[in-house]
């Protein structure tokens, strides 16, 4: 079985006041001891002579004023505090003719040594179990050097209690530093995890611009003399290309800034609205990204197998990097004019495949983070990745990823 949790209301009250009231709970318990109740013949334990005499009830009231005083310290000065408990205990002890200090004068000490342990380090939390046992073993050492009866069973127990509520609060506050270890470190994984999306995103963004970029100033430069509308045409989409790019860069940072200046909220709306002026790019793009490598000089051909459908938005984007990631590295590396994308909605995965005709030299060639962010983006998925050079030339990538039964089905 579980334990309850404590209300919500419960949990803001201070330690001190817990204290106070089992200071006072274990003080009504006592007086009640020593009187005959209802259905009794007799009372359970018999009054000391100056139980309800003046001395007697100026002890109590020291006894009382010393608890109370240590119960408001025990937030600011724990030592001290406990210190006042443990000196009411034994006052009061003393107006009950005892030979050891009662287990009902010891509550309060027992649950400040809790507290202690709970909420300070562990240092703290040894000084305070040590002072009690001391305060216990010096009582019964007076006794003894005086020639008075002592109880060595009843102090062993108190002592006992004392020992179990310093191991309570000192295993509450491990759990407590464990938790917070714990969420430190999901806090730092997920800072990773965000700047390595981070990094794939900007990577396969710039990657592919910048191929493309390379392709039309290479495009314009030949023809420059000979066909200067094809090359200004040329100049306008490098245009184009590198001011989207810088736009997409500017975004992400802009995006990157708010993140370390906004709280949960800001950055909750910024997200929001960002997503709806710049929604993220997916198998809806494709063509658009086809026709722009296209205009580059690399033909690009996509093809559509299965009964398209909407896919969940982090396989739907991680497909469309996949793809231009491999468009970007035939346009660097392949040395071929065209390439061929298959895209198959099978009914339990999407597959994706990119094939050139080229040299071959993809994986060799390519000593940045493409393929690897790639193989990175399919793994995190729960997919397949292969990539590697084609027996008959050129080089192919595929991929394949399981697509959730919920995806919903919508004519191509």
């Amino acid at each position: 079985m579980h334990a309850m949790p404590l209300p919500p209301r419960l949990k803001l009250v201070p330690p001190g006041v817990w204290v106070a009231l089992s200071w006072s709970a274990s003080t009504a318990f006592t007086f009640l001891a020593r009187v005959r109740l209802p259905g009794e013949e007799t009372a359970n334990e018999f009054a000391a002579v100056q139980f309800y005499r003046w001395d007697g009830l100026l002890i109590l009231t020291i006894a009382c004023a010393l608890a109370l005083l240590g119960s408001m310290w025990l937030h600011r000065r724990p030592l001290r505090a406990l210190a006042l408990l443990l000196t009411a205990a034994a006052f009061l002890t003393t107006n009950l003719a005892a030979g050891a200090i009662q287990l009902a004068q010891f509550l309060a000490v027992d649950l400040a040594l809790y507290f202690i342990a709970a909420g300070r380090p562990r240092r703290t939390g040894v000084t305070a179990l040590s002072m009690a046992l001391a305060v216990l073993l010096v009582w019964e050492t007076v006794r003894l050097l005086r020639g008075w009866g002592i109880g060595t069973l009843e102090e062993l127990t108190v002592a006992l209690t004392a020992v179990v509520a310093w191991l309570l609060g000192d295993a509450s506050h491990r759990t407590r530093e464990y938790g917070e270890r714990l969420r430190a470190q999901a806090a730092t994984q997920a800072v990773t995890d965000e700047r390595l999306r981070i990094a794939r995103e900007m990577h396969d963004m710039v990657a592919h611009s910048i191929g493309i970029i390379a392709l039309q100033a290479g495009a314009a430069a030949r023809v420059a003399h000979t066909q200067p509308d094809a090359a200004r045409e040329a100049m306008t989409a490098v245009e184009t290309t590198g001011r989207e790019t810088l736009s997409g860069l500017r975004r992400m940072l802009v995006a990157l800034r708010h993140a370390d200046q906004d709280g949960d909220r800001d950055r909750a709306a910024a997200s929001v609205e960002a997503d709806r002026l710049h929604p993220a790019e997916g198998l809806a793009d494709l063509d658009r990204l086809a026709a722009a490598t296209t205009a580059a000089g690399v033909q690009v051909d996509v093809h559509w197998k299965g009964a398209r459908r909407q896919l969940p938005p982090d396989i739907d984007l991680s497909v469309f990097r996949i793809i231009q990631e491999s468009i970007t590295n035939v346009v660097r590396h392949a040395a071929t004019t065209a390439c061929r994308v298959t895209v198959d909605y099978l009914e339990e995965h999407v597959a994706v495949e990119v094939t050139d005709d080229g040299r071959g030299r993809g994986s060799t060639t390519d000593t940045g983070f493409g393929l690897v962010g790639m193989r990175e983006r399919v793994a995190l998925l729960h997919g397949e990745f292969t990539a590697g050079p084609r027996p008959e030339g050129g080089f192919r990538v595929t991929a394949r990823l399981p697509v959730p039964a919920t995806a919903a089905t919508v004519a191509a």
